[in-house]
């Protein structure tokens, strides 16, 4: 298309978009309007008068075409000249940017590798786009994978990177070359960027310098054939017996209606093993596995697919998840308002599982309360925790049948608080005091609800109902509605549970929330289960008031589990993740020899509230046992977060266990999390050419994206779009063959609408 355009107006269309047209005849202004004026007339008023079988018709189009033809040569005598600003040739220099990374030894469109363009190109003093941008400018070549440097020739890459930083590398080449005239910045690369980082961080710093980016893509759009096993989510840690269920997205090319195992393995262990029957090419195929950690430490949890024959990338076949598994005991409140089955049941359910302490704090009267399961005798004496520091010692909070105006109003919202500040779990039950009927409406309590709360009714009786209880579709998949470990095994135990009892009408939710169990009932579809996120922690709601039926009814056989497998994946659920007063993490879940490892950790005080002033210290266990301790300094960007960076030596797991303690004798609290180092297959993910993020890059900062065969022009289009020094060049448009052509088709057009007539 280029070239056509290039035929009829003489210069490629990059002129054009970056010209001005201006007008340079030496004719004067009154004498080229004369002439208009002049052939306008001449033309019209020759066809005024008929001629032979001439119509009024046929003398308009043989004006207009002879006013046409009048109209081109006008133009032309006007002089068009397009002026355009070019850099000055080696007084500008220009940055290229080569990709280092493993995934440009994938294969490119042609079937060779991706890096054999950029050896072809620019690895050698013959290269052709090396020769072009030499010639007009100062070129300095840069690679970039996890950090970016300086290289002298392109050769010099060893094409080994990990992990991919775009973001990063245009920063550093910006900031090197801030004090040098700079007309562009050359990006060769398939597009990767899995650093985690905004790719607009760098765009604004380029467009308020100027600096245009031209990108070149290497690689196919998509892989074929190849299967791919998609990012997993995963919590960090787990308590041991933890019942993890995990949806796992597998993409392929080329094995469209194939059906293969998906394996999943603790280290050499087989945890579990299902078929996954892929769909059309190019379309994700999900499937649902669950599995049970019983191995306390820090598990490597890897998810695969067996390697086909014939696939481009093999390294993408498997994915891997990091696990804390932990034997803690996780606390957790029950405040129940009046006797009830609920909390005998609830307790029964949770008696074998080691690793859940549910705290009863039950009111048998006004002012007096029956405790079980406490730490020692003054712990709850006084009734409900009325200090933020009492109440935020619990991971969970269980309200049952409570009025609201039990409650101060600091307590209310301090409940909430435990959720939102403290990052804690809340479940309210059904009751005759609970939610709308319990004077919940308007509360703080009310706004970290999932659920609508409507009028209460007058009658509490009159809204007492029996629902038939089923999983939505969001509740299949949700772990804390998981009563069975096989799907289809779940499905007929849902069918055959006897139905609950409601006396809180509750049917919406509230935007962001999700509905986990639903229930049919004489009022209609009832809300039995639903969820969301609020603050740092979550808000469930089960308004029902005697999930003990699911044990007692005649219907269930005695050694039935629904019931205590039920509470155990809820309460489970309501625990995990909740945050401690010290909170590590690393910054990436895998590193390798020699590259930097960041260490983060949020630290709170026993309300929860951020600490800047702490001594924060981590200690580092190497995998030959070796130890290191390393400082952690306040970030100051953000409140309670501290960090630390270190280069690990060896092969291996690395234990980093972090301390915190404030002033001489004041412990905040510690916390431990494990570092994997070794040789990481991120860049044989999502390997295709990503041109969307190419295009984008070169769009936005004025540049242009270029397949491997158009990079010809790459020189001369950074000559006129680049800035930097510059010189104004004014080139004559009044011989371009497309107004020749123009001419011809004008007075020709005429002589032949005349011929047809019969007019000559």
């Amino acid at each position: 298309m280029d070239l056509l355009f290039s035929f009829f107006f003489k210069y490629r269309p990059l002129l054009f978009s970056e010209g001005e047209l201006v007008f340079r005849s030496s004719w004067p202004l009154v004498v080229l309007l004369l002439l208009a004026v002049g052939g306008g007339l001449l033309a019209v008023t020759s066809y005024r008068r008929p001629k032979g079988k001439a119509e009024t018709l046929d003398r308009a189009i043989m004006a207009s075409l002879r006013l046409g033809a009048f109209a081109v040569l006008l133009f032309a005598l006007l002089r068009p000249t397009l002026v355009n600003s070019s850099t000055v040739p080696q007084r500008n220099f220009v940055a290229v940017l080569l990709d280092d990374s493993r995934s440009m030894t994938l294969p490119g469109t042609d079937g060779r590798p991706r890096n054999a363009f950029i050896q072809d190109q620019l690895g050698s003093e013959t290269g052709t786009l090396l020769s072009a941008l030499e010639e007009k400018f100062a070129v300095r070549v840069f690679r970039y994978s996890a950090s970016s440097d300086r290289v002298e020739v392109a050769s010099d890459l060893n094409y080994d990177g990990t992990r991919t930083d775009l973001v990063g590398a245009l920063d550093r080449v910006r900031e090197e070359l801030s004090s040098v005239p700079l007309s562009g910045v050359v990006v060769v690369s398939d597009g990767a960027d899995n650093s985690g980082k905004s790719l607009g961080e760098s765009i604004v710093p380029l467009q308020a310098a100027s600096v245009p980016v031209f990108t070149v893509g290497l690689g196919e759009d998509a892989l074929e054939p190849d299967i791919q096993v998609g990012r997993l989510s995963a919590p960090r840690s787990v308590l041991e017996g933890t019942s993890l269920l995990l949806d796992v997205v597998i993409s392929q090319r080329g094995f469209a209606g194939r059906t293969l195992p998906l394996v999943v393995e603790d280290e050499d262990r087989i945890l579990t093993e299902s078929e996954v029957q892929f769909g059309d090419d190019g379309e994700p195929t999900v499937t649902r596995v669950r599995f049970t950690l019983d191995d306390v430490g820090a598990r490597r949890i890897r998810l695969s697919v067996p390697v086909q024959e014939g696939e481009q990338v093999t390294q993408n076949n498997q994915r891997s998840i990091e696990v804390e598994v932990r034997e803690d005991e996780e606390k957790v409140l029950y405040f129940e308002g009046e006797p009830r089955f609920e909390v005998s049941f609830l307790r029964r359910a949770l008696s074998e599982d080691e690793n859940i302490q549910v705290v009863v704090l039950q009111r048998t009267a006004e002012d007096k309360f029956y405790r079980i399961n406490v730490d020692d005798a003054e712990e709850l004496v006084g009734g409900f925790p009325r200090t933020r520091e009492d109440l935020f010692k619990f991971r969970a909070l269980i309200i049952g049948s409570v009025e609201a105006s039990y409650f101060t109003h600091d307590q209310l919202a301090m409940i909430a608080d435990f959720v939102s500040r403290r990052g804690g779990g809340l479940l309210m039950l059904g009751g005759r005091w609970s939610f709308a009927e319990g004077g919940y409406g308007g509360t703080p309590v009310a706004e970290a609800l999932p659920v609508v709360l409507g009028d209460p009714a007058l009658d509490p009786h009159a809204v007492f109902a029996q629902v038939k209880v089923r999983p939505t579709v969001a509740g299949l998949g949700h772990v804390a509605a998981q009563i069975r470990p096989e799907a289809e095994a779940a499905a007929g135990v849902w069918d055959s549970l006897p139905p609950l009892s409601v006396m809180n009408h509750i049917t919406d939710v509230k935007p962001g929330a999700t509905t986990l169990l639903s229930g049919a009932g004489p009022r209609g579809d009832q809300v039995v289960l639903a969820y969301q996120r609020y603050g740092r922690g979550k808000a469930a709601a089960l308004p029902v008031v005697d999930s003990w039926i699911w044990q007692l009814h005649a219907d269930i056989p005695v050694d039935d589990p629904t019931h205590e497998t039920f509470w155990q994946q809820l309460l489970r659920w309501l625990v995990d993740g909740v945050p401690e007063h010290v909170d590590a993490r690393t910054e990436y879940e895998s590193v390798e020899v020699g590259e930097a490892a960041r260490i983060l950790t949020e630290l709170r005080d026993s309300a929860y509230v951020e600490v800047n002033d702490a001594s924060v210290e981590a200690t580092l266990t190497a995998p030959d046992g070796s130890i290191q301790v390393l400082p952690m300094d306040w970030t100051v960007d953000q409140d309670g977060e501290y960090s630390a960076t270190f280069q690990p030596a060896l092969e291996g797991d690395y234990e980093v266990s972090v301390r915190a303690t404030r002033g001489a004798d004041e412990f905040l609290g510690a916390d431990v999390v494990h570092l994997r180092v070794g040789p990481s297959q991120e860049e044989y993910f999502d390997a295709s050419l990503r041109r969307s993020l190419l295009e984008r890059l070169s769009a936005e900062t004025g540049g242009e994206y270029y397949e491997p065969e158009e990079v010809g022009s790459l020189a001369e289009d950074i000559q006129f779009t680049g800035g930097g020094v510059t010189l104004t060049e004014e080139r004559d448009l009044w011989d371009m063959p497309f107004l020749f052509f123009l001419l011809v088709v004008f007075v020709g057009g005429e002589w032949a609408f005349r011929r047809s007539r019969g007019l000559v």
